[in-house]
């Protein structure tokens, strides 16, 4: 048969696609399989919403953030206050979830004895005592009260931040709307009281410490600075001022005075130099400590009288005449006389100079003796240094650990070490149960069992048809079609008679484990009665039928057949053809000759073995015609064969009912009757 002449109205869908229409009809027959699941679902979910205990949920809020202010802040943290990160927060969550705060919540709220944390009411039953025995359960019924309540006591609570903020969220289920509300308050008052406990507790622990390490740090100070005095009264290492040594002092203050005398006598010296020099030249007048002189200056005042009275005589008088004379010996006197003063200056800035000198000298001599002593003294200065630096650590130490203590003391007082965090929103008794949700619950149940229930008939469809899988790898057959995809070929006659049932009960008595039984079939060619007799072979099975009689396509589109599956040209999914209104399904000879079957005896046992896996019968269609070509090559690989009497004379032969190794049937002609 070639599957190009089927009308597309009646062929399946194509390879590898579902079949929508089949699945929708399919949906339509059985809507009883889904509507009552769908039903049962909505009712169960009902009664189970109205027949569960409701719980409540009580949700408080806590904000972590510093509250220290400027005055209760130490010192070392005026500028900035801690930093609260993500994983601060994260840390305080699990702070609020530990055993400690849980004990104190759950001795608080009187949780022990209560029906809904405390397993002991109800009493620990025989299965629960086993488990417990073995290991398996955590022991209830030993140890603290509190202890048995964690399990119950943490499913009831949750604790967890905020988005990415600062704020912490506390949850607390349970079955009484007012305990869930003071149970969320509760645990948020008491992580804050013991964050401010804990606070205290580091103050006063910081003052203790410092207590016991103050007064030896104070001794020791007293101790190194007296050391200091000690060594400095020994060593003659006084201080000046300017915080100097008295030695270093006193060099530098002779150093200075050398400078002076120095200064002193170069000044003398000059003087005395350069007045020689004028009193040479006659030109004492010009001097200038000469000319201060009060007697110089009166001097020179009579000196210059007595040249204006010389000048004056000598008009009328001769250089010869008793007053010309006397008063150039008045005048000569007077030069006498200023010459003398000049000298007198002269010796005294001389005297000065030499003055000068000694002072020099004796400032030199104790300059040097004191540098020696300065020198000697450095070594003890640098031990003084020490022990002084020594004492300086020891001071500033005890200064800092007593502005410590004294910060520790006023911060270990009520209300001065406020909590990290504040209660921003505190729980209130819910009006709505957190949980069962009624309406949701239904919504999804009901959904679910629909989904679910149409899932299962949507499934059983798709796999009511037989999917072929390869008994084994070979490079020239390809093992894995998917029978949903195998294209439908138009409806053939089904024969019934009293003969039908015989076949299928000699079928039956073929002795197979595990795998189809394998038919080889001799029918007349003629296409009609050849199917009616593979229909009633197949009635109520799960077959295949090889054909292996009609021409090779070679012109238009390729009829892919057993001979292209051997090949390796085509795939199961290609060659198989679905029967309509039978589970009988074909596969036609294919684009090669049926000589091609014989010549690849390898490819034919694997098809088989492949095709036997999947179905309850392999049919392999010979006629007359191929007989004596085909038969060979199925006769031993099968494990019946039947042939029709009009065909018994052409194969016989063949030696088929009596040589063969496998049971030959002849099928009475009315069986192939079209």
């Amino acid at each position: 048969m070639n599957r190009a002449a089927i009308p597309a109205a009646e062929t399946d869908v194509p390879a590898g696609e579902i079949d929508l229409g089949r699945i929708i009809r399919a949906v339509r027959a059985r809507w009883r399989w889904i509507a009552g699941p769908v039903a049962v679902a909505f009712v169960l979910s009902f009664l189970a919403v109205n027949l569960m205990t409701p719980r409540y949920t009580a949700e408080a809020r806590l904000l972590l953030e510093s509250r220290d202010s400027y005055f209760t802040r130490p010192t070392a943290e005026q500028r900035d206050g801690a930093l609260i990160d993500s994983e601060a927060v994260a840390s305080q969550v699990q702070v609020i979830m530990s055993r400690d705060l849980a004990r104190d919540a759950i001795r608080k709220l009187n949780l022990v004895g209560n029906p809904e944390f405390d397993p002991l009411v109800n009493g620990v039953g025989p299965l629960r005592r086993f488990l417990m025995l073995i290991g398996v359960s955590r022991n209830t019924v030993e140890g603290p009260p509190e202890d048995r309540i964690f399990e119950s006591f943490f499913d009831a609570l949750l604790v967890y931040p905020a988005g990415k903020s600062r704020v912490v969220v506390i949850e607390f289920k349970s079955r009484d709307p007012d305990l869930a509300a003071r149970a969320a308050n509760m645990v948020a008052e008491l992580y804050l009281e013991r964050q401010e406990g804990a606070k205290k507790e580091t103050a006063r622990s910081a003052s203790a410490w410092l207590s016991s390490t103050i007064e030896p740090l104070r001794q020791r100070v007293a101790e190194a600075e007296r050391k200091v005095e000690d060594f400095r009264s020994n060593a003659g290492l006084f201080a000046a001022g300017n915080n100097t040594m008295l030695n270093t002092q006193q060099m530098a203050d002779l150093s200075g005075q050398l400078a002076t005398a120095r200064a002193a006598q170069a000044d003398s010296q000059a003087k005395a130099q350069l007045i020689r020099e004028l009193i040479r030249s006659n030109r004492t007048i010009e001097i200038p400590d000469v000319a201060n002189n009060e007697l110089i200056r009166r001097l020179v005042e009579q000196r210059a009288s007595l040249r204006s009275q010389l000048a004056l005589e000598l008009r009328t008088l001769l250089p010869e005449h008793p007053r010309i004379k006397e008063l150039n010996a008045q005048l000569a006197d007077v030069d006498r006389e200023l010459r003398a003063a000049a000298e007198r200056t002269v010796r005294t800035l001389e005297a000065e100079a030499r003055i000068a000198g000694a002072r020099v000298e004796s400032l030199t001599v104790a300059l040097d003796a004191q540098k020696r002593q300065v020198a000697l003294s450095n070594e003890s200065e640098v031990q003084l240094r020490a022990l002084e630096r020594e004492a300086k650590t020891q001071r500033d130490q005890l200064e800092s650990y007593l502005a410590k203590y004294r910060e520790a003391t006023a911060r270990d007082t009520e209300n001065a070490m406020p909590a990290d965090g504040r209660i921003v929103s505190r729980a209130i008794a819910p009006q709505q149960p957190s949980f069962p949700k009624k309406t949701p619950i239904i919504v999804l149940a009901t959904i679910a069992a629909f989904v679910l229930s149409l899932g299962g008939v949507v499934a059983a469809e798709l796999l009511a048809a037989p999917v072929v899988v390869a008994a084994s790898a070979t490079p020239r057959v390809e093992p894995s079609p998917v029978a949903a995809a195998i294209p439908a070929a138009p409806p053939r006659p089904v024969i019934a008679g009293p003969a039908e049932a015989d076949i299928r009960a000699r079928l039956a008595q073929v002795p197979v484990t595990g795998r189809g039984r394998r038919v080889l079939v001799v029918a007349p060619p003629d296409e009609g009665r050849l199917k009616a007799a593979l229909d009633a072979v197949a009635t109520g099975q799960r077959a295949v039928a090889i054909e292996t009689h009609g021409a090779p396509v070679t012109d238009g589109e390729p009829d892919w057949g057993f001979t292209d599956l051997i090949a390796g040209d085509a795939s199961f999914v290609e060659v198989i053809v679905r029967e309509r209104g039978s589970r009988l399904h074909t596969i036609p000879l294919g684009t090669g000759p049926a000589a091609d079957i014989a010549e690849d005896v390898e490819s034919v046992e694997v098809a088989l073995t492949a095709l036997e896996q999947t179905y309850d019968l392999v049919l392999v269609a010979v006629t007359p015609d191929n007989a004596r070509l085909l038969a060979p090559v199925f006769t031993g690989r099968v494990d019946n064969v039947l042939v029709a009497r009009s065909c018994a004379a052409a194969v016989e032969p063949l030696g088929l009912d009596a040589g063969a190794a496998v049971r030959v049937d002849i099928l009475d002609e009315p069986l192939l009757a079209a």
